[in-house]
């Protein structure tokens, strides 16, 4: 019996962070190019940070859930009284949105920590609904003439409760089993010219996970892209970040060490779609990559 309790807990500490992640909302702080700006809000301090107009704020979420977005003109000395901005941002590769505001005022409760600054405009809020797995936010400013702060705010969701069930590649793929706890999973190996090819009838999701394969010498985070394409056309691009894992191991290979898991969701259309998932930037390295199905959505594809 502790036997079976220990495999069921190991298995539980193996699945990809997002079926761990935590139900209270959180700032997110941006990577890449961050340049924090305190704002005093009614005596309080928040962390902004400014947007600029060519390097990119990268904010890494998992979903489901949204992102709440909070922007404020940063109003010179020297400054009017009103202003307009906008705000371009992607969400996971995708069509680039922009989000505009005009006729934007100083605020009345809010003041700059560093006074030399100038003032703070009242806060532009938005949105972003963000399903199930890993997401990658990439925001600009669209106005580099006028100066913003942003202040991001992620609410976690509820996933719906679903059974899934495993989904073979396409073509022939090399498997690969995973050990978790006493459980063998299998796996598919695929890289940058080695693609992983998959038909789908939908409509449905295919949730797709993914770990990056790390040699012992390897140390740290790694960051990969994975790109969805349909008919050479590109789906979707999902920057993942993963570290070694701890849990999880190879059945038949000590020379390498499976990542945490990441995961993505491809909803998809009415109809018979081919999917290619591709690694890309990285010529010599190679991911593994596992496929699942809604289990009432198998007999789609009989």
């Amino acid at each position: 019996m502790k036997k079976l309790l220990l495999a069921l807990l190991l298995m539980a500490l193996s699945l990809p962070p997002l079926m761990a992640q935590s139900s209270k909302t959180r700032s997110i702080k941006p990577t890449d190019f961050q340049q924090k700006v305190v704002t005093v809000i009614n005596k309080k301090d928040r962390s902004y940070y400014q947007l600029d107009a060519t390097r990119v704020s990268v904010v890494r979420v998992q979903g489901p859930g949204h992102l709440r977005v909070i922007s404020r003109a940063i109003f010179a000395k020297s400054a009017g009284d009103k202003t307009s901005y906008s705000i371009q941002y992607q969400v996971d590769g995708g069509e680039k949105q922009t989000k505009k505001f005009s006729g934007v005022q100083h605020a009345a409760n809010a003041i700059y920590k560093d006074a030399s600054m100038g003032k703070p405009g009242v806060g532009k809020d938005f949105e972003i609904e963000l399903g199930r797995g890993d997401h990658t936010i990439r925001f600009v400013n669209n106005t580099p003439a006028q100066p913003v702060a942003m202040r991001y705010i992620f609410v976690p969701g509820k996933a719906k409760k679903r059974d899934w069930i495993s989904f073979t590649p396409l073509k022939p793929m090399e498997p690969v089993a995973l050990i978790s706890g006493e459980s063998s999973v299998t796996y598919y190996r695929f890289s940058n010219d080695k693609p992983l090819q998959v038909e789908v009838i939908g409509p449905t999701e295919l949730r797709v996970l993914s770990r990056i394969e790390n040699h012992y010498n390897m140390r740290g985070r790694i960051d990969y892209r994975l790109q969805v394409s349909e008919n050479g056309k590109t789906i979707n691009t999902y920057l993942l970040s993963s570290t070694r894992s701890e849990v999880t191991t190879y059945q038949d290979n000590s020379k390498l060490i499976p990542g945490k898991g990441c995961e993505f969701v491809i909803n998809v259309p009415d109809g018979k779609h081919t999917y290619n998932i591709t690694l890309l930037d990285q010529s010599d390295q190679s991911v593994l990559g596992r496929l699942l199905l809604p289990k009432k959505d198998v007999g789609l594809e009989e």
